[in-house]
């Protein structure tokens, strides 16, 4: 068995891929090296038919398709520094009087495709340069016969030559040939030869629009990097490899490019920062840090441009609103844009107009994405940032601003407060304590916008701490402190000569107060009725706010039980006295009857927090109010206030108050049923003639339908 004792032979070992490659690209750049040197050996001695003969040996190695695009690339830059030679030799010959056409129409013999345009370009490019008139009708030629070249790989390289030989002689149609180029080969291909694609790019004469050939890409590319996972956002893992830094190279060469094109316009270098923002969103999401780097670029950009104030309704403007809507849009939180260093510094460069309208867009994000400011630096950062809604600013212009729309940004203030909040909170006070510092400062325009829901926002807080009272044994001291920082944010508003506003403010807290039940609150909840108070006989002197004053006090009052008898008594009789000595006689009947309820269902210590039921000052208030409604002399009026009248004794009727008499009510019918046929047809009287009407049939079913613990109706006379 001669198999058993042959001699094993030695096997070959394995290339990996990359040795694979290497191996390759040795080879092929050893030919070159050969190929090259004989090539300027026949040029040195004047043989240029012999110089072609190596040139196009030397360039047959680009036919392959063994290499990769990297390696490719690295084949086709030996090559093409070789073929300059060849360039320099044929523009000396050309110089000297030899005929370009006679070399040009022979290079298209040469045997392969590939090797023959490469040389028809270089020879081409000479032509072009020594007719200067066939320069257009030249370059359509080559363009032609590039499409040739179905294999993209190579067709890739074959157009990028032509692009580098022809970019300083051809501005206008070399950006048609670089747009092409970019539309044509597969996205792959694109991501291995960025550099010298974005590198040629840079080097285009002035006249070639650059900044939408970088977007084009730029755009093209970044969708390639979604669609390639099935168009998961961000999915750029399997799309681009590894080793192809895409943000990097593109933020670099658009630096480069924006360097040595002087003559961009400030608004296409921004459109540029633009497409970067947008190709980090698409390719990578998570990185914050490459947006950042981008507003960091254009804010370097406007430094060196001089400039320090860009006009709201330029194009410039418009570029820059566009950069900087994107991370708004795109993260949807306006905490990843408050991540951004650079966002504010890039926003300060907007005139007033700018920043404010971008200050809305951020405002109005955060309102729609429902995000919250959770702590108290960030709730100062993004109060800084958005301050042209919040106070004056020092180039803000001296016409006053539509007071629609002033109402309309400033309702988006008061909203967005809602949204600065923390689950904790000694947090939540502190994000209070630094929202009220920046809209204190807005002035007596803004603040009746923006520091009540701060007052609102406030209560709720004390309510929480109440809430958490067996988790903190400081939740009154803090309650204390909550109720004070509520008292000097109201009196704020006071100074700013308001009124009716700080009124419900007090008493709202009032309540709050009486339901918290913190230590001394009984106090504080008297400081903040008596301020309501004081503001309706010192602030408000129009009747009907007064009357709609009183009836608010009253009601609030009536809610609260948490007054002893010594505070009590004197609020409920204040009210009463208050309402009798309303300007208008009607008033003073309504604020009369109003205030009846007070000495009904107000509640107070003394009364164990149950109602009171005191029916004797009831029917004192009622009287009065009856007396006052004699007093007007206004029939129709008069009836009106009879009818109200007539509500409120049933009610109380209804209620069990045995002050309140069957007797009574017939005598108070009987009186409108007089009165009623004296009125004016008209209107108002069909209205009021209905309300009677509508009372009477109310009193009618309970006579027919008495409820089994309802007062009895025995005697009405209906």
């Amino acid at each position: 068995m001669p198999g058993v004792y042959a001699k094993k032979m030695p096997m070959t070992p394995q290339l990996s891929p990359v040795e694979e490659q290497e191996k390759l690209l040795d080879e092929a750049l050893s030919v070159v090296k050969v190929q090259a040197f004989q090539m300027k050996r026949c040029l040195d001695k004047s043989k240029l038919m012999d110089g072609l003969k190596h040139a196009s040996i030397m360039l047959g190695e680009l036919r392959t398709s063994l290499l990769s695009p990297k390696s490719y690339y690295e084949l086709y830059m030996g090559i093409t520094d070789e073929l300059r030679h060849l360039e320099l030799y044929l523009l000396d010959e050309f110089q000297k009087g030899r005929k370009v056409t006679d070399l040009y129409e022979l290079v298209q013999y040469a045997g392969n495709i590939v090797p023959r345009l490469y040389l028809l370009i270089t020879v081409g490019l000479v032509y072009i340069k020594t007719n200067t008139c066939l320069k257009r009708d030249l370059l359509k030629d080559l363009v032609e016969m590039c499409r040739g070249v179905q294999h993209p790989l190579r067709g890739l390289f074959l157009r990028n030559y032509l692009l580098q030989c022809t970019r300083n002689v051809l501005p206008d149609a070399a950006e048609a040939e670089i747009e092409e180029e970019g539309t044509v080969f597969p996205d792959e291909f694109h991501l291995q030869t960025l550099h010298p694609f974005l590198k040629s790019c840079a080097e285009l004469q002035p006249g070639v629009n650059v900044k939408n050939i970088i977007i084009s890409l730029i755009d093209r590319l970044a969708v390639f990097s979604q669609r390639a996972e099935g168009g998961t956002v961000g999915a750029v893992a399997g799309a681009i490899p590894s080793d192809v830094k895409l943000f990097d190279v593109f933020s670099d060469q658009v630096a480069t490019i924006i360097q040595s094109r002087q003559d961009l316009p400030p608004e296409d270098v921004v459109s540029l920062q633009v497409s970067l923002v947008n190709l980090a969103h698409k390719c990578y999401p998570d990185r914050v840090d490459y947006v950042d780097k981008v507003l960091l670029t254009t804010v370097d950009i406007f430094q060196k441009l001089g400039l320090s104030r860009i006009e709201y309704h330029s194009p410039i403007a418009r570029e820059l609103t566009r950069l900087m809507k994107i991370p708004v849009d795109n993260y949807n939180n306006l905490l990843t844009v408050l991540e951004l260093q650079q966002y504010g510094p890039l926003m300060e460069y907007f005139d007033y107009h700018g920043r404010k309208s971008l200050a809305a867009y951020l405002v109005s994000n955060a309102l729609e994405s429902e995000t919250l400011i959770p702590t108290p630096e960030q709730v100062d950062t993004v109060l800084t940032m958005v301050s042209t809604l919040v106070q004056d600013q020092s180039d803000q212009p001296s016409v006053e601003e539509d007071p629609e729309d002033f109402a309309e940004e400033q309702g988006l203030l008061g909203r967005f407060i809602h949204h600065l909040k923390s689950e904790v909170p000694d947090q939540q006070y502190l994000i209070l304590s630094a929202a009220r510092k920046h809209f204190g400062a807005g002035g007596n325009r803004r603040i009746k916008y923006t520091l009540p829901p701060i007052v609102f926002q406030a209560y709720q807080l004390a309510f929480q701490y109440k809430a958490l009272k067996d988790q903190d044994d400081k939740w009154e001291k803090k309650c204390q402190m909550i109720f004070h920082f509520c008292h000097q944010t109201i009196t704020a508003l006071i100074k700013a000569e308001l009124a009716e506003l700080p009124l419900r403010l007090f008493l709202q807290g009032a309540l709050a107060v009486g339901q918290i039940e913190f230590d001394n609150h009984e106090t504080v909840a008297y400081e903040f009725m008596s301020q309501a108070f004081s503001l309706y006989e010192d602030e408000i002197s129009d009747s009907k706010a007064q009357l709609a004053a009183i009836t608010l006090i009253v009601a609030t009052f009536e809610q609260t039980r948490c007054f002893g008898e010594e505070n009590h008594e004197p609020l409920r009789t204040q009210c009463a006295l208050a309402a009798s000595k309303l300007l208008k006689k009607p008033d003073q009947c309504r604020g009369v009857a109003t205030c009846s309820h007070l000495f009904w269902s107000g509640k107070s210590l003394a009364s164990g927090g149950e109602e009171m039921h005191d029916g004797k000052r009831v029917l004192e208030c009622l009287k009065k109010g009856v007396r006052i409604a004699n007093q007007c002399m206004d029939p129709s009026v008069q009836v009106q206030l009879f009818v109200e009248l007539l509500n409120h004794y049933i009610y109380f009727y209804e209620k069990g108050n045995d002050q309140v008499t069957v007797q009574l009510l017939n005598q108070l019918i009987s009186k409108i049923r007089e009165e009623v046929p004296n009125l004016e047809a008209n209107e108002e009287t069909e209205q009021i003639n209905k309300h009677f009407t509508n009372t009477l049939e109310h009193l009618r079913n309970r006579i027919e339908s008495p409820e089994s613990e309802g007062p009895s109706y025995d005697g009405m006379v209906l």
